[in-house]
């Protein structure tokens, strides 16, 4: 009798559905569930999950599985299928039919909820992931450390999980302990980490490399390589990772003799040919060796990454390095092609000439549309004084996918005075951003658009930005110009409560300006005093304020106690004492100051301390010294001057020009 072929078997179709889905061949392993279902094969507990977790397979095909799993039983009969499905509509966003899942499905276990949880992390939905963690605590379906893990992310600081985990001893797993001193590590909590792991029992490469890459991003990038040596010490053989990580540490203290036993250790485990590895050894002889020897690096390896010559072209550190366009040419003649970084390395600091060559090779190359690219050559044809160069290249960009670009290009306007154009340029943008709001704000504000500032800066708390120092500054001048203490108020009240600008003492010297010029004294004295960093302008404002608003006495004993307080008077404060004095009539202690700048704040007269003086000077009569004054002028005297002069003398009737002769 003929031999007939044995009965096609679950596992066979399962088998061969999961290598599909692992080649990416998604539509074949949907063709075969077809051809098994069609079959009458009946699915397991593993055919649909591998398609549900391709990406391969497409969003609509996948939903298809859906009524399948239902019809099969599977969802009601073994968690794999439902955890699967569930996880499947939450990656594409749709958490209400991901929880309609959920709750049908009677057999869940830990990965269920991990799944549930961690896709609620990770779309930014934190509180909901908190809340489940908590269901599934109460649940009785056992946590894992996968559930430590999924939920770590949600909580702001790591304390309350460490503790939690403590409680029921999971703080040893391996996976909750790496997860824990990252979570500490990326809080910025070091210390607290580096506790931590010293408690540890057992610590693998990832903890250590947790640890090294802490301490090298950290203001004691020392104890990175004092870490290297005990991991060594105790056994743990280093990865590509942890001498990535050793190398820019060493990088970043010029450690040059520990860079160079990284290197031979790196050699000796084989790993100086990995990307990461190599071009940290480029960029660490590049600036703390010589560029010399880290092209000598660079030369022994031998697949070479645009990485490695980035890493050579943007850390050059010693005068005989060769041109970056040779370096550029050679690494074209290697086969590899500039990106995006190594662009924006070459368009740091260029020369005319040499933006030119660079802006020619970008076009070339096709990167002209990129944002980044676009960005660093409109900001650098603006250092050279190009604008028109950089407005007319910003016109050929497209608005939508070049936002960072169209920032800069609006400043560039503003530079150029044409407030009118940034405006239009930044309320055509499909998309508005912290900076683009923070320009159109400073360009209404020069160009005098004061309502439309502040009712854009309204539409801009309603969506949600935050707005920067710049905004702050913006909207104060605005304040200042119009003279307005309600707004100026309104504005100090929101810096206090959004806590923005509070530590900044140009924002704060703004608003002593404000206070001053609106004729709130006591409010600038009060905001002076609250100040944590004051500095020169600081002194001078408040200064100045005093002097403007009749307190000419007090205006000087400010000035006597910024010199007590240990800073020296610049031109700029010696004006404004002066002008206190002009007011005040204190022409005693003005001419005393002004006598003796050169010799007491090695601060030359300028033309605008001598026409203080001699207004002072006529204003209270003393015209022979006013004249005097005016007959000492190291250059010539201005119209402002001699119609200073000759009004004091037609104030005081003296008609005799020998005064000033």
């Amino acid at each position: 009798m003929p031999s007939r072929d044995p009965p096609l078997s679950p596992s066979f179709f399962n088998s061969l559905i999961a290598s599909r889905v692992r080649a990416g061949r998604g539509a074949d392993a949907f063709s075969l569930l077809a051809r098994m279902l069609a079959a009458g094969v009946a699915p397991t507990a593993f055919t649909f999950a591998p398609i549900l977790s391709s990406p391969s397979v497409g969003t609509r095909r996948a939903a298809q599985l859906h009524p399948h799993i239902l019809k099969s039983g599977l969802l009601h009969s073994d968690p794999y299928s439902g955890t699967a499905l569930l996880g499947f509509f939450a990656r594409d966003g749709r958490f209400g039919e991901a929880l309609r899942v959920f709750g049908e499905m009677p057999a869940r276990n830990a990965v269920t909820w991990n799944c549930l949880i961690s896709l609620f992390v990770q779309y930014g939905y934190v509180k909901d992931a908190v809340f489940w963690f908590r269901g599934l605590v109460s649940s009785g379906d056992g946590l894992s450390e996968g559930s430590i893990v999924a939920v770590l992310p949600a909580f702001g600081s790591p304390e309350q999980v460490h503790g939690f985990a403590m409680k029921i001893a999971m703080d040893s797993f391996s996976a909750v302990a790496n997860s824990l001193l990252n979570s500490y590590c990326t809080c910025c909590a070091v210390c607290a980490a580096e506790k931590l792991f010293n408690w540890l029992m057992f610590t693998d490469v990832v903890s250590w490399n947790t640890m090294i890459t802490a301490f090298a991003r950290s203001n004691l990038p020392g104890r990175t390589f004092e870490l290297f040596l005990m991991m060594q010490g105790q056994g743990v053989l280093p990865d590509e990772t942890t001498f990535s990580s050793v190398l820019n540490a060493c990088t970043n203290i010029n450690g040059h003799e520990h860079g160079k036993y990284v290197h031979a250790k790196s050699i000796k485990h084989n790993l100086n040919t990995r990307v990461f590895v190599n071009t940290s050894l480029v960029d660490f002889y590049t600036k703390c060796v010589g560029s010399k020897d880290a092209r000598k690096v660079l030369e022994e390896i031998s697949d070479k990454s645009a990485s490695c010559w980035n890493a050579l072209i943007s850390g050059r550190s010693d005068g005989d390095v060769p041109t970056l366009f040779v370096i550029l040419r050679d690494m074209l003649r290697s086969g590899i092609s500039p990106n995006e970084f190594t662009f924006s390395s070459l368009l740091k600091d260029p020369s005319l000439l040499d933006l030119w060559q660079i802006h020619s090779l970008v076009a070339r190359l096709g990167y002209g549309s990129n944002d980044y690219v676009s960005s660093a050559i409109i900001s650098s044809y603006v250092s050279h004084g190009f604008i028109s160069d950089a407005l007319a290249y910003g016109a050929t960009l497209d608005p939508e996918s070049c936002t960072v670009s169209m920032n800069v290009l609006a400043g560039a306007y503003n530079r150029a005075h044409m407030y009118q154009e940034t405006k239009e340029l930044l309320l055509h943008q499909q998309s508005s951003d912290n900076i683009s709001c923070s320009i159109f704000i400073t360009a209404c504000a020069r160009n005098g658009d004061y309502s439309e500032a502040f009712e854009y800066f309204r539409q801009m708390r309603i969506l949600g930005h935050h707005f920067d120092n710049y905004v702050t500054v913006s909207l104060l001048s605005i304040c200042i110009k119009v003279n307005s203490l309600i707004l100026g108020r309104l504005v100090h009240g929101l810096i206090i409560k959004t806590s923005s600008g509070c530590s900044d003492t140009y924002v704060h010297n703004m608003l002593l300006d404000m206070y001053a010029k609106c004729g709130r004294i006591e409010d600038c004295v009060r905001a002076f005093e609250e100040m944590e960093n004051r500095n020169i302008i600081s002194w001078t404002t408040v200064i100045s304020g005093l002097a403007l608003n009749g307190f000419s006495r007090k205006a000087l004993a400010w000035f006597k106690a910024m010199e007590e307080a240990g800073l020296k008077p610049d031109k700029v404060a010696i004006l404004a004492v002066l002008s206190a004095c002009r007011h005040g009539g204190l022409v005693q202690e003005g001419m005393k100051i002004f006598k003796c700048m050169e010799a007491d704040y090695s601060t030359e007269a300028e033309m605008e301390h001598y026409i203080c003086v001699v207004d002072m000077l006529c204003k209270c009569g003393h015209l022979k010294q006013a004249g005097s004054v005016i007959r000492g002028m190291p250059f010539r005297p201005s119209t402002i001057i001699w119609r200073t002069f000759l009004q004091g003398c037609n104030t005081y009737g003296i008609l005799d020009t020998q005064v000033c002769s």
